[in-house]
């Protein structure tokens, strides 16, 4: 699951892995499941001002921040229907991520027992 963080009185979200500018967080491991990301962002964060700032933990846009309002309009996964953003995050077809092997068993043990340190990719 991923937490995200309302300040000011809706003002600002720190959205941590689930909504990122024009995208959103993967679904493809992890117990990830694209209907729960779909349902939680379109139930919490888009139900927040439209003005409200979006900082996503990731920004590969090169855009520091955006708005709940841009998101619900411009976001090209999210503005599509249930069962078609399914379809697009189930085709993504992105590479696994470098550390995974090592990061997602100290994800689910919440970082016990994990080496010091992750050697370098």
């Amino acid at each position: 699951g991923c937490m995200s963080f309302v300040l000011g009185e809706a003002r600002m979200c720190f959205t941590g892995d689930a909504l990122l500018i024009r995208g959103c967080g993967r679904t493809d491991f992890q117990q990830g499941d694209s209907a729960r990301l779909y349902t939680a962002v379109h139930s919490q964060i888009f139900t927040l001002p439209d003005s409200c700032l979006v900082y996503p933990a990731h920004n590969y846009q090169g855009i520091p921040c955006s708005t709940v309002g841009e998101e619900k309009t411009h976001n090209p996964r999210l503005t599509k229907p249930l069962a078609e953003f399914i379809e697009i995050m189930a085709s993504l077809g992105l590479p696994k991520p470098k550390q995974i092997d090592t990061a997602l068993p100290a994800n689910l043990v919440d970082g016990e027992d994990v080496p010091p340190a992750i050697p370098a990719a």
